[in-house]
């Protein structure tokens, strides 16, 4: 049964960073998941709008498969310094 989450990356605080990473539980994702995080374009963090999600340049993706049972790490790179904290979205099957 497909499954679906959300996470917050943090980029930190000035100057930012071009790389961040979270790491999350998620007990319902099994190891042979097919998963996937993608930007929440709706999404709203302390310091950021659902505007800035919505235009936000980042490339996201998991390190490696997800753990059963356990979860993953979310992986997001953008060519651009980004500061502070976003929402990404992540939907498994």
């Amino acid at each position: 049964m497909p499954g679906q989450g959300t996470v917050t990356i943090d980029f930190g605080v000035w100057p930012g960073s071009q790389e961040a990473s979270v790491t999350f539980a998620d007990a319902a994702i099994a190891g042979t998941s097919a998963i996937e995080p993608w930007v929440m374009s709706n999404g709203t963090a302390s310091n950021h709008t659902a505007q800035d999600h919505k235009y936000l340049p980042l490339l996201a993706q998991f390190t490696a498969e997800p753990n059963a049972g356990v979860g993953g790490t979310v992986y997001g790179r953008s060519l651009f310094k980004l500061i502070g904290p976003f929402k990404l979205n992540y939907v498994w099957a």
